[in-house]
């Protein structure tokens, strides 16, 4: 929005051309977020407090979490509101990349606030049914598959590109659509899954987000994109402000919900980042990479998976609980380490990915 007003004053000051830097852009949508999120947090977490939107504790958790019962939640809408603000000031919006991953952040965003409204105001434990929410994750994964198939104009937009392998690529044609299903869909539940501990899911979001955001401006720049041997996406180059609004905006949701947290996130906010990890991989043409970076998320998911395989088919249970993070609280370890060391495991695993632009 505010680049439209940029560049009508360029014409009366030159300086005014800066603007049009994504990298300048990006950096401002990230101070933006933060913010913007410095502002509206302690007034959302007054007005959730009020409201008494607290959450319940399972009986059956960490004992350690039953302090917790009554901590303000739906802190996610925070997350969401810094970041549609700072994208929608900072982003070229006639870029439609920008829009399909705005148009899937708030969709699931939305998705989640159901959930959480569910939940939290009208006591319904179960919030929205299963079946509903993944009916509901499904039609938008799968209207955001459709609308990049059908707007690529050009090959590579469709293909798999595969990590430390230059010349491995993969034309999906029309599965194209079932794997952007399957990973934005996927990366949404698994960082939902992941939203179990103070901190623990936001600090890999942004991390995450941040390495994206790289790829996003290597894939999006002809001359980088031939450098590093990775496909060229026109246009998707856009796409780094709105990973810098997620960083700044997980950053200052952060301050808040560092232990102890004074706001949780909820599903409005975890079902939101996923989904839209999710969607800018698919852009940017690294799903694999993503897989990888977000090896937390990974490893949370696969231990749900694992534990309720193994009990149904043997009576037995894997992890003393799951997600994989409270078999760690289980076994002694302070939930800050157990926070803070799942943080460097994903500064390493994004390390990695990031090394897969030269390694190759």
């Amino acid at each position: 929005m505010l680049l439209y007003l940029t560049d009508y004053l360029a014409q009366f000051h030159s300086g005014f051309n800066v603007f049009q830097y994504l990298t300048l852009r990006a950096i401002l949508g990230v101070l933006t977020a933060l913010i913007i999120s410095f502002i509206v947090g302690p007034y959302m977490i007054r007005k959730l407090s009020v409201y008494k939107i607290g959450q319940p504790i399972r009986e059956l958790g960490p004992e350690t979490h039953f302090s917790k019962a009554g901590t303000p939640t739906m802190g996610g809408a925070l997350i969401l509101i810094a970041i549609a603000i700072s994208a929608l000031l900072w982003s070229e919006l006639a870029n439609h990349y920008f829009w399909v991953v705005f148009f899937v952040t708030l969709a699931f965003g939305a998705i989640g606030w159901v959930d959480d409204y569910k939940k939290l105001v009208k006591q319904d434990s179960e919030g929205l049914r299963g079946k509903y929410k993944y009916f509901w994750q499904s039609v938008v994964g799968f209207l955001a598959a459709v609308f990049l198939y059908v707007t690529a104009s050009s090959p590579v937009e469709t293909t798999l590109i595969v990590p430390f392998f230059k010349n491995v690529a993969i034309d999906l044609g029309p599965a194209f659509l079932l794997l952007t299903y399957f990973v934005i869909v996927g990366s949404s539940n698994a960082v939902n899954l992941t939203d179990g501990l103070d901190g623990l899911a936001i600090m890999p979001t942004v991390l995450v987000a941040g390495a994206l955001g790289i790829f996003a401006y290597a894939t999006g720049n002809v001359k980088f994109s031939e450098y590093l041997g990775i496909p060229y996406v026109a246009g998707a180059g856009e796409v780094v402000v709105f990973c810098g609004a997620i960083v700044g905006a997980g950053l200052g949701f952060l301050w808040f919900n560092a232990y102890p947290a004074q706001v949780f996130m909820g599903d409005v906010g975890a079902l939101a980042l996923g989904a839209a990890l999710g969607v800018i991989a698919v852009v940017v043409r690294q799903e694999l990479v993503l897989l990888i970076m977000g090896g937390v998320f990974v490893i949370e998911t696969v231990s749900v998976i694992l534990q309720v395989v193994s009990y149904k088919l043997t009576g037995r249970r894997i992890f003393r609980m799951a997600p994989l993070h409270h078999h760690f609280e289980l076994q002694g370890w302070p939930e800050p380490r157990v926070i803070v060391r799942f943080w460097i495991i994903t500064v390493i695993l994004v390390l990695v990915g990031l090394a897969t632009l030269k390694i190759r």
